[in-house]
């Protein structure tokens, strides 16, 4: 099986491929290597697969010295013609596609990377998995694209007109687009929002990096909404586990997805939208608390309103994904905040 996963400088893309790679797969992981956080640490999720930053030239693709089924082309999503011709040479079975502009509150400020990124990026991949026939398309969508809906838990059944966010618009735009190519073209495509998701590798700008360093360093952390905030944190081992089941069960013809078919039990669509976390909120302090617990130091807080295109409260119900692929998290927070610290304390003190 070749897989083509997009993203795979970023956090879960780097797991994911990585996953795929120790069961025998061949894959080719795409990146662009953009500075909206730390390359640093984007190089350093690819040396651990066996690349070296000085091999990397746009469109290019490098060979991993550690594993002879890896393959890296540094290139924008966004690129037709480039990811065009990396298509019409590799011949990829399924594409796993995690390249996105992640971030709310970036989004606030910089809408622009948000369109050419996760629409126009999107519209190019999806539209070169329908002309090289792909067998299935798994993307990156998210728990965002529920935004000011406040019943809980998050159900797949439920309304999202009413994104809270740029972010959260462009990534309901990716499963609107998808549902368009499978029924239209018979693409199976299947879309994931993630939860949350937290470990080793994890980015600079989200929550559990953020505070730890701060803690670590002796400084203040922001505490929105005045602690009273719930996240259904999902460990980086659980959600590639979760990933890799859904890549190798494409979806068949859905009647829930495609209600104007005259036979529903013939549904054209191969269309699925899985919620993809812990499906056990956590409250925020319990979070800090947690990573107090792994530092050793206690956080001083800084307790402010809550920021404009964030949520009070998130909780995926993963019950679709249980019951069709036997999915259930297995790591408590603590473990995984454990893990995060000692990964966080040795790769920084490497570094400096």
């Amino acid at each position: 099986m070749k897989t083509l996963v997009t993203g795979t400088a970023g956090f879960i893309g780097s797991f994911v491929a990585q996953r795929l790679i120790e069961r025998g797969d061949e894959v080719v992981g795409l990146d662009n290597i953009n500075d909206y956080y730390d390359v640093e640490l984007k190089y350093g999720r690819l040396a651990n697969a066996g690349f070296e930053q000085a091999d990397f030239e746009y469109g290019e693709l490098v060979k991993s010295y550690k594993y002879s089924n890896y393959s890296f082309v540094k290139m924008n999503i966004e690129d037709k013609d480039a990811i065009e011709g990396l298509f019409a040479e590799q011949r990829f079975d399924n594409v796993c596609s995690l390249a996105a502009q992640a971030g709310v509150r970036h989004s606030l400020e910089n809408a622009q990377a948000y369109i050419r990124s996760n629409i126009t990026g999107f519209a190019t991949i999806i539209e070169a998995c329908r002309h090289y026939s792909i067998k299935h398309l798994v993307y990156a969508s998210s728990s965002g694209v529920y935004g000011l809906n406040n019943k809980l838990p998050l159900s797949t059944s439920d309304n999202v007109d009413h994104p809270a966010s740029l972010y959260a618009a462009s990534k309901k735009s990716n499963e609107l687009m998808a549902h368009c190519y499978s029924h239209l073209f018979g693409l199976p495509t299947t879309g994931l929002r993630f939860f949350s998701v937290y470990g080793p590798w994890g980015r600079p700008d989200m929550a559990l990096f953020i505070f730890t360093k701060n803690i670590l360093e002796g400084r203040p952390i922001d505490v929105y909404n005045h602690g009273d905030m719930k996240r259904d944190f999902t460990y980086i081992d659980d959600i590639v586990e979760g990933v890799v089941r859904v890549i190798d069960n494409p979806p068949k013809g859905n009647p829930g997805w495609d209600p104007m078919s005259p036979d529903p039990a013939s549904a054209k669509a191969p269309y699925k939208v899985y919620n993809i976390g812990n499906s056990s909120p956590v409250q925020l302090l319990d979070f800090i608390e947690a990573i107090e617990n792994a530092a050793g130091r206690k956080a001083k807080k800084n307790m402010l309103p809550i920021q404009p295109g964030d949520v009070p409260a998130t909780w995926a119900d993963t019950t679709d994904l249980e019951r069709d692929l036997g999915y259930k998290p297995a790591t408590p927070i603590q473990t995984g905040i454990d893990r995060f610290v000692q990964w966080y304390t040795k790769f920084y003190s490497i570094k400096n």
